[in-house]
């Protein structure tokens, strides 16, 4: 099944998805440290929000309505979700995404670590916030567009229950600029839960652009990487044209890093078995 993503990064038709997966890979607190550091700074019992199971968007739209705007809250992530270089440096799955060097990245992801790690590999790019961003985009330069915001923009960041209600139109500049992107190439998810129903509504609106055109037998694959083979999930997101993807006999935490490490391998080797057919016809001749 790596052939055809293989294909399509060779060509720089495939764009590279990124969610919390992968700067979790790197120490990144889960969204429950989140939960836990609102609940205590407005204090609020926790084991009441465990009883009504309160998720992150409805408790992030708690904190602005009491505080006025979630700057204080956005300066307590940044600190607290920047990974120091050292350990960006030694992260095998962001120096592996550097080398299969996308020509565009999407992540959900507020922090600045997929930048840092490009920075630490040398490699030009362009961050994309907002629609002033895109008119920076250049030929030939790798663009990281922050789907959800960053930490450098406080009215970028979507992670209050309205900002995600917001953004289910789909009709922001970053929104339009993912669907034209997106409709003709290749896409590769990773990091992701499939709990995450933005990110599921994203797919299924895909999904949905390609069925009503008549064209969905013309549709590139796109795939979406999983820690834990699921049957159920796997049959929906086939339904939505997606490939799911599984290192099968991998514990979760390595999961990621494998495949990418096996995707880039496969990558390697067709750039070196297409030179030597390059090299060969070029003997022939």
């Amino acid at each position: 099944m790596l052939d055809d993503l293989v294909g399509a990064i060779r060509k720089r038709q495939a764009i590279l998805f990124a969610g919390a997966g992968v700067s979790m890979t790197v120490g990144l607190p889960s969204w429950n440290t989140l939960i836990e550091h609102v609940a205590q700074e407005l204090h609020v019992e926790l084991a009441d929000l465990k009883e009504i199971e309160l998720n992150h968007l409805t408790l992030a739209e708690f904190y602005r309505i009491k505080q006025g705007s979630i700057g204080a809250l956005r300066s307590w992530m940044d600190r607290n979700w920047t990974i120091p270089e050292d350990k960006l440096k030694a992260s095998k799955v962001h120096e592996l995404i550097c080398k299969l060097d996308f020509p565009i990245i999407y992540t959900t992801n507020f922090d600045r670590n997929l930048e840092t790690a490009f920075d630490l590999q040398n490699k030009d790019y362009v961050k994309i916030v907002n629609a002033k961003d895109i008119a920076r985009v250049q030929e030939g330069v790798p663009q990281i567009v922050k789907y959800h915001g960053d930490f450098d923009d406080d009215d970028s960041i979507v992670i209050t229950e309205t900002d995600y209600f917001d953004r289910l139109s789909f009709e922001s500049p970053l929104d339009i600029k993912f669907r034209s992107d997106a409709l003709g190439k290749t896409i590769l998810f990773i990091g992701y839960s499939m709990t995450d129903l933005n990110i599921r509504f994203l797919m299924h609106r895909l999904w949905r652009t390609w069925s009503g055109s008549g064209y969905e037998r013309d549709r590139p694959p796109s795939y979406v990487f999983m820690l834990r083979p699921n049957r159920v999930e796997q049959t929906v997101l086939e339904q939505w044209g997606l490939r799911v993807l599984t290192e099968k006999d991998c514990p979760p935490e390595q999961a990621l890093e494998v495949f990418l490490t096996k995707l880039f391998e496969e990558l390697e080797k067709a750039e070196i078995d297409s030179n030597c057919h390059a090299s060969a016809n070029m003997n022939f001749l």
